[in-house]
């Protein structure tokens, strides 16, 4: 008697593990696309990533760089002070993007370009993301605002 309920204390212990790392691998494989990692444009060109990943670029628009052309496409360049990766977005920009601003974008890599499907820009004079302003303290080109 005292062995069965020790083999059945023992059955349930492992089924439980077992479906706890179910669980786990089923909601880690339903997340894969919704996770966007950020990169900066040193990280994309240093290890590009794999051809139609979804991630988040994020850096400084690159001076003399934005181009409006015709229609609601815009060219522009994306750089953290050590690379520069070309960008295009097609819609409306905020209003606070501009040249020398900080900005992060969502997008794919798309022949050596990024192709952002949305842009975010930095909401007034002192905020930029975390991750940008650690980016560009990686290369030593952050100045912070006064």
């Amino acid at each position: 008697m005292r062995g069965l309920k020790k083999r059945r204390r023992i059955q349930i212990i492992v089924l439980a593990f077992v479906s706890l790392a179910l669980a786990t691998a089923l909601v880690g494989w339903s997340m894969r696309d919704g996770i966007n990692f950020f990169r900066s444009p040193s990280q994309v060109l240093s290890d590009p990533p794999r051809d139609g990943e979804v991630f988040r670029l994020g850096g400084l628009v690159e001076e003399g760089s934005l181009v409006r052309g015709q229609g609601e496409t815009v060219r522009f360049r994306v750089t953290d002070g050590g690379a520069s990766v070309p960008a295009t977005f097609a819609g409306i920009l905020p209003d606070l993007f501009g040249e020398g601003e900080g900005m992060v974008g969502t997008g794919r890599m798309e022949s050596d370009v990024f192709v952002a499907s949305e842009v975010l820009a930095k909401h007034d004079e002192t905020y930029m993301p975390k991750e940008v302003v650690d980016a560009l303290k990686e290369q030593g080109v952050y100045q912070p605002a006064e």
